[in-house]
């Protein structure tokens, strides 16, 4: 399947960096590059956003991956805190998720969260083509907010999003973003002493909209991860 190689590299790349990636970043570069029916503009995106890896340092990388990622919930890339917050239904939707994953023979690491994108794409990568772009197109309103607001950080990022969004035959766009987000430390720290209690950091992002996940077909079964 074509679409597999180009899927599981970009997976890796919305990954936290580290000596491997670099180490394997040529093999990596070639199968994102090869991605199925990019367009012009995302492919210079992503050659730009590359050329950036080779020529940082490993712990600058790092750095910014984790002011890029998790330090607010904007641009968190688990994709279920945009849609469920912090409440009941992210677990029971992440439990829903994980049943998808194991009937479709995907087993996860004890330390890995199934709503992560990088995982949602290395399971759409053992999908036939048409099931993979539609299972990650279900997401593409998710998907486009976390593109608008790193397009409006000037994050190279951005071209990540926008690769895994045009894969999906929907269109990369800047959407409206309703809030001005603080960060993840602003959001949980302490009320003042005798302030009152509070739960910010702890109520829904936002309206809810349902995320719908396709369960792999008898004749796709014997595809391997």
């Amino acid at each position: 399947m074509k679409h597999s190689l180009p899927l599981r590299a970009l997976s890796r790349l919305l990954q936290y960096p580290d000596d491997e990636l670099i180490q394997n970043l040529p093999a990596v570069s070639d199968a994102l590059l090869a991605m199925p029916k990019m367009s012009k503009k995302v492919h210079d995106g992503l050659d730009e956003f590359l050329r950036y890896l080779k020529t940082s340092d490993l712990l600058d990388l790092q750095e910014d991956y984790v002011e890029c990622f998790d330090r607010g919930r904007a641009t968190s890339l688990h994709l279920f805190e945009h849609v469920h917050g912090d409440s009941r239904e992210r677990g029971q939707a992440m439990v829903d998720l994980l049943q998808t994953y194991k009937e479709g023979g995907l087993e996860l690491s004890a330390n890995e969260l199934p709503d992560h994108l990088s995982v949602i794409l290395e399971f759409a990568s053992t999908l036939p083509q048409d099931q993979a772009k539609q299972f990650i197109g279900e997401m593409a309103h998710i998907l486009n907010a976390v593109y608008s607001t790193l397009v409006a950080r000037n994050n190279r990022y951005a071209w990540l999003i926008a690769a895994a969004i045009e894969f999906s035959g929907e269109k990369f766009k800047i959407v409206e973003l309703k809030v001005q987000e603080e960060s993840m430390d602003d959001e949980w720290a302490e009320p003042p002493a005798f302030g009152g209690c509070t739960t910010r950091g702890q109520s829904k992002p936002g309206e809810e909209q349902p995320l719908h996940f396709i369960k792999r077909t008898k004749e796709s079964k014997g595809v391997q991860p």
